[in-house]
């Protein structure tokens, strides 16, 4: 049945006859909407001389769109996406439905849309202005969502950005062109990965649209064990120093990725990071601040840290050159060029790294004693042996299914789940999660919060590099028990579900409650004065022409968290703090383990298509605010850019994965963009809201494919992320 609005029955009957509907009783008044250059505005705020095409709107049931949008494609009529430039079918967020726009026999336009247009959305801001060529679209997007249909790179920092592009455009696919770009974040984010870090992934190919992990963590040294640690007198893995350093994996997962997917061989990707470390990269202030954070650090205890990143005495700015790092990648590339043959130059490539004078360096520089944020200093326990016997490898990840989506991340040995499980709980109040011009309802942050708090304690009690019940925290009947637990209220509990008997908790965790760490109110970089780093991290996502997507959040090895190796220009990681001391639990330590981690790249299928690639850096926000994005795009109808610019928040009512594993119950971090009666709302419900500003919470990035158009997107908040296409 169509159901016309008012003034347009005739239209409704012409219609009618053309898909063999009924025409029901109207809805009420047609919303006055106008065309020009194909956008859609409103009466009240375009000149009259500006207004073109008047269209109708016809209103359908959410079940019969499908079927009869196929009809008007077997009637050879001509219609068109959306006219705000929404893909045919999906959400539109002026009406929080889907719709479709098309023209009849004798030019006119007509739209089906599936729930009726609601007059407040359309009323402007007071904030917005109508430039001569603007429009008004709903809400106010830093840069535009940009679309193409060659491909699309989206990063944390625009040189990674651009070297993507650039790659794709030389001939590479999406892996060449990650590849590329995750070496040149090791140069132009240095606060936030580098070589000695690590690189998990998320991805699909052109010729298997199966997802496939990488997974490019290392374990922790053989000589990590508990009794090690309770014999230097430590609750606690310091986040800071030599001890916490786990098996780099960031050059082999790389290779291996490159080696297996990719076209290029490894001088063409890597020749641009090479560049920019030998002849300097331009630093954002960011690195300044975050050297500035240890400088102390770095004179009195790291002197070969000061020596690279405070070469006249204070923090490096401007055009800042690695020339060791460069020399380490110039010999890596001759060992890989010593064979012959693509992929065996590759293998050969790891092997250097892994068996040869990367190893060695690393091995005799761990055997010094460095400063750590207990305050004193411990010689780590990475060998050669525990680089040489490990390898990247790949992984079947995990997913839901949520509506015509599949939600894709990586498995229980990260805290990727924890999104899994926060969008299987929200799925069941899809009705009250809600978005008017962007900005989410105050209900709707209050839900995603709860959900948060459930399933990071669920992380807390199950996840790890171990057997974990996904099968159960995922199932149907524990997700509904789950749900049942939220409540009008703001929950001060930390309640994990008894997904495989009762849920154990670490002993600790009562005394880390409030302890004053490296401020996690207002994103990254967070670094205390002994170097001690929560959750610093970069992310980037390609995709190309053919269909090849990839979602990758590399980190690790932060100048800041570890003392410089100078024969090689960069340091160890210091993944190793996410562990437990206590035996017994998931993520307790134990030699060559590897951590729970908080690294957590995403990938989407609609209807069993690869659509969408998607992250955030954060630690353990990363997956509170890649829900933000989730249901900002998919409950709230708002594209990839408008997803990203909308406002964020997080809590932090569960242990962090980072020392000294602080936690605030109760506490809502938030943008104060969601508005102060908002503000106030969740302060009811019992929330100790916490105004972190405007902008300041999450990094995301996402690229998605749809019908053959790709578009790309990034964030604005810390002003280094950028999106590039065409």
């Amino acid at each position: 049945m169509i159901v016309p609005s008012r003034n347009n029955r005739e239209s409704a009957e012409f219609l009618a006859n053309l898909l063999g509907l009924e025409v029901g009783e109207e809805w009420g008044p047609f919303i006055p909407v106008e065309m020009r250059n194909g956008v859609r505005l409103d009466f009240a705020t375009i000149p009259e001389e500006d207004l073109r095409l008047q269209h109708y709107c016809f209103l359908i049931p959410e079940d019969g769109f499908d079927a009869v949008f196929a009809r008007l494609v077997e009637t050879g009529v001509t219609y068109h996406a959306d006219p705000m430039g929404k893909q045919i079918g999906e959400i539109n967020h002026n009406h929080g439905g889907r719709g479709v726009y098309f023209l009849d026999p004798g030019g006119n336009g007509m739209e089906i849309i599936t729930q009726p247009y609601e007059p407040e959305r359309k009323r402007p801001s007071s904030w917005q202005k109508f430039l001569s060529n603007a429009y008004y679209r709903g809400m106010f997007t830093t840069r535009p969502e940009l679309t193409g249909t060659f491909g699309m790179v989206a990063s944390t920092h625009w040189l990674a950005s651009a070297t993507g592009m650039a790659v794709l455009e030389d001939g590479g696919n999406a892996f060449d062109a990650a590849v590329a770009a995750g070496f040149v974040l090791q140069v132009a984010e240095p606060h936030l990965c580098g070589p000695a870090g690590q690189v998990p992934g998320l991805f699909v190919t052109a010729d298997d649209p199966t997802p496939r992990a990488l997974a490019s963590q290392g374990p922790s040294p053989a000589g990590a064990t508990p009794e090690h640690f309770a014999a230097l007198g430590l609750d606690l893995i310091p986040g800071s120093g030599l001890l916490p350093a786990t098996v780099p994996g960031a050059w082999d997962g790389w290779l291996l990725l490159l080696r297996d997917y990719g076209t290029k061989p490894l001088r063409e990707v890597l020749k641009y990071a090479i560049g920019y470390a030998r002849n300097g990269v331009p630093l954002v202030s960011r690195v300044g601040d975050t050297i500035s954070a240890v400088s102390r650090l770095f004179v009195e205890h790291w002197p070969t840290s000061a020596a690279l990143w405070m070469p006249d005495g204070k923090p490096a700015s401007g055009l800042h050159r690695n020339p060791a790092l460069a020399d380490t990648w110039e010999r890596l590339l001759r060992e890989t060029e010593s064979v012959s043959g693509r992929e065996a130059q590759l293998d050969a490539g790891r092997r250097a790294w892994s068996q040869g004078f990367v190893a060695e360096a690393i091995d005799s520089f761990s055997r010094t004693a460095f400063r750590d944020d207990s305050g004193r200093d411990h010689a780590g326990l990475l060998t050669g042996e525990d680089l040489a016997s490990w390898s990247a490898s790949y992984e079947d990840p995990a997913f839901v299914d949520v509506g015509d989506w599949r939600l894709v991340k990586l498995g229980g040995w990260t805290q990727g789940p924890a999104l899994l499980q926060q969008a299987l709980l929200l799925h069941g109040f899809g009705d009250e999660l809600s978005y008017v011009d962007g900005v989410p309802s105050e209900r709707t942050v209050h839900l995603a919060t709860e959900a948060a708090k459930l399933a990071f304690a669920d992380r807390e009690a199950w996840y790890g590099d171990t057997d974990v019940p996904l099968d159960v925290l995922l199932s149907p009947s524990y997700t509904d028990a789950r749900r049942a637990l939220i409540t009008d209220t703001a929950s001060p509990s930390l309640r994990p579900g008894d997904a495989r008997g009762p849920a154990r908790l670490p002993a600790i965790l009562d005394s880390l409650q409030g302890i004053e760490a490296g401020d996690g109110a207002t994103g990254e970089p967070t670094v205390g004065p002994r170097g001690q780093t929560r959750g610093d991290t970069v992310h980037l996502d390609v995709v190309d022409a053919a269909g090849n997507l990839v979602s990758l959040t590399p980190s690790g090895g932060w100048l800041q968290s570890s003392p410089t190796i100078p024969s090689l220009g960069f340091c160890l990681d210091s993944r190793g703090q996410m562990f437990w001391l206590e035996q017994g639990l998931p993520n307790s330590l134990a030699p060559r383990k590897r951590p729970r981690i908080t690294l957590s790249p995403s990938l989407a299928l609609r209807d069993g298509v690869p659509t969408l690639a998607f992250g955030t850096p954060g630690g353990d926000q990363q997956d509170q605010w890649q829900l933000c994005f989730w249901l900002a795009h998919v409950y709230g109808g708002l594209n990839l850019q408008e997803s990203i610019d909308s406002p964020a928040w997080h809590t932090t009512a569960f242990p962090s994965s980072f020392y000294p594993r602080s936690w605030n119950p109760r506490e809502l971090v938030v943008e104060s963009r969601l508005g102060s009666s908002t503000l106030d709302a969740l302060r009811e419900r019992g929330h100790a809201v916490v105004d972190a500003g405007d902008w300041a919470l999450g990094r995301l990035s996402a690229v998605s494919r749809t019908g053959g158009i790709m578009r790309a997107a990034a964030n604005a908040r810390g002003m280094q992320g950028y999106a590039t296409g065409r």
